[in-house]
């Protein structure tokens, strides 16, 4: 049995999907910017179990401490509640398309 194979084009600076090929972004307005990105519709979900989720309200999440890391700017500790956690993510303002994810992985 073969599987479909459907296209969908991916804006390579700020991750918007398109079923067609645009020369320019709705979303971050570069140019030229799109990848084609060849998607396999029977092998997606063979094998895969649907998990599903079960949303909780906020004040039943409970809070967990962590161990920050200072950045050694103190202002930027300030704002990140005291400095980096390991594996975390932080976005940084800028202009569309400016490549703006940080990401701190290092063993400390």
């Amino acid at each position: 049995m073969s599987s479909k194979v459907k296209s969908i084009f991916v804006c390579n600076e700020c991750g918007y999907e398109s079923a067609k090929w645009l020369g320019k972004c709705p979303s971050c307005n570069s140019w030229n910017s799109f990848y084609e990105e060849k998607i396999s519709k029977g092998s997606e979900s063979k094998g895969k179990e649907k998990k599903s989720a079960t949303p909780i309200a906020l004040n039943d999440v409970e809070k967990q401490e962590s161990k920050r890391n200072s950045t050694g700017f103190d202002e930027l500790d300030r704002v990140l509640g005291g400095g980096l956690v390991k594996g975390s993510l932080i976005l940084l303002g800028g202009e569309p398309g400016i490549r703006k994810v940080y990401s701190y992985f290092t063993d400390l």
